[in-house]
C-alpha cells in the first residue's frame, strides 16, 4: 500500500512539472512570434522606403535634360564662277546646288533644337503628378475615421482611375507612413486601420485644383 501511494506522488510531481514546462513552451513561442511580427513590420517600411527612394532618384534623373550639342557643321565656301558673257548671272544649276546647301546645313540645327524642347515639356508634366505617398497621405488625412488598406485603395482608384493603385502597394506605403510616425496603426480583431497623424502638409498646385475640380 505505502509503495503504490509513492508512486502516485511521483506520477502527480511529474505531471506538474509536465504542465509547467508546457506553459513556458508556450510563452516563449508567443514572445517569439511578437519579435518575428516586430521584425517583418520593418522589413516591410525598409523596403517601401526604398521603392520610394529609387522614385525620387529616378524623378530627379528625369528633370535634368541632357545638354544639346551645338552644331558643328561648317558650311564649305562658295566657289567663284567665272564671269559669263550674259552679264555675269549664275546659271540654274548652281541656283539649285545653293539652295540645296541652305536646306541641309539647317536640317541638323532645326532637329537639335527641338530635341532640345522635349526634355523641358516631359519634365514639366511629370514634376506636376503627385507621388502614391502623397495621394496616400492625403487621402487619409481626409478620412473621419481609420480606414484599412482595402479601402483607401479603393478611394483612390476611384478618384484617380489612371493610376491602377493596387492594395499591396497602398498597404506598403501605409507602413511606410507609419514607420516614418505620420500614421497611425490599430487593429480590429484580424483587421488592420490607419490613421493620418500629425498636421497637414503642403500639397501642391495641380492637386489643390484636382480636389476642387472633384469636390463641383
Amino acid at each position: 500500500m505505502s509503495e503504490t501511494s509513492n508512486t502516485t506522488e511521483v506520477a502527480s510531481q511529474y505531471a506538474v512539472q509536465v504542465a509547467g514546462d508546457l506553459e513556458r513552451n508556450a510563452k516563449e513561442q508567443e514572445r517569439i512570434g511578437a519579435d518575428i511580427a516586430t521584425l517583418q513590420e520593418k522589413l516591410t517600411a525598409l523596403q517601401q522606403d526604398h521603392n520610394v527612394l529609387v522614385n525620387i532618384q529616378q524623378a530627379l534623373a528625369a528633370t535634368v535634360p541632357a545638354p544639346a550639342a551645338e552644331s558643328t557643321t561648317v558650311p564649305s565656301p562658295r566657289k567663284k564662277t567665272a564671269v559669263e558673257p550674259t552679264g555675269g548671272r549664275r546659271s540654274q544649276a548652281e541656283k539649285t546646288t545653293a539652295s540645296r546647301g541652305r536646306t541641309a546645313a539647317k536640317g541638323p540645327v532645326a532637329k537639335k533644337a527641338r530635341a532640345a524642347k522635349a526634355p523641358a515639356k516631359a519634365t514639366g508634366a511629370k514634376s506636376d503628378a503627385p507621388t502614391l505617398v502623397e495621394l496616400v497621405r492625403l487621402h487619409l488625412a481626409a478620412q473621419s475615421e481609420p480606414r484599412s488598406a482595402a479601402e483607401v485603395s479603393a478611394g483612390l482608384n476611384q478618384a484617380h482611375p489612371e493610376r491602377a493603385v493596387q492594395t499591396t502597394v497602398v498597404r506598403n506605403t501605409l507602413e511606410g507612413l507609419v514607420a516614418k510616425q505620420r500614421a497611425q496603426r490599430t487593429k480590429q480583431g484580424s483587421s488592420v486601420y490607419y490613421t493620418a497623424t500629425g498636421g497637414p502638409e503642403p500639397v501642391a498646385a495641380s492637386e489643390v485644383a484636382a480636389q476642387a475640380e472633384k469636390s463641383k
